[in-house]
């Protein structure tokens, strides 16, 4: 059954050099060192989890989230991104709205940015 599955998230990119800049230089992510025979690099991510990242000829065209992370302090993941140059998105949609970067909806908190690409990714509680 897949309920106890591993699962891998995977990101489209059209410059694997680029995307392994942003993921490893700026993100801080670990290359796997999973063996692929295509241009794509797969990274090590919490509790066995990975983000696959391949490249084809077009990318950034999904208008939605393509991975999460959870994070135990939003706003302090938010602040170390930005640091590093990762810029957030601000939505004001019916549902929910951004301050600073970040969705609060009760306890719980998103915030959500893009790759070099344009693929929506976001860190949430």
């Amino acid at each position: 059954m897949l309920t106890n599955a591993q699962v891998t998230a995977v990101v489209p990119t059209t410059d694997l050099a680029r995307a392994r800049d942003f993921y490893e230089n700026t993100l801080g992510l670990q290359d796997s060192g999973t063996s692929l025979p295509g241009s794509e690099v797969v990274y090590r991510c919490g509790n066995g989890t990975t983000l696959q990242v391949y490249e084809r000829p077009s990318a950034g065209d999904a208008q939605h989230t393509l991975a999460t992370w959870e994070v135990p302090d939003v706003r302090a993941e938010v602040e170390d991104l930005r640091s590093r140059g990762v810029r957030f998105e601000e939505y004001d949609f019916p549902e929910f709205k951004t301050e600073d970067g970040i969705a609060t909806t009760g306890d719980f908190q998103a915030a959500w940015f893009r790759d070099p690409d344009g693929n929506i990714l976001c860190i949430h509680s």
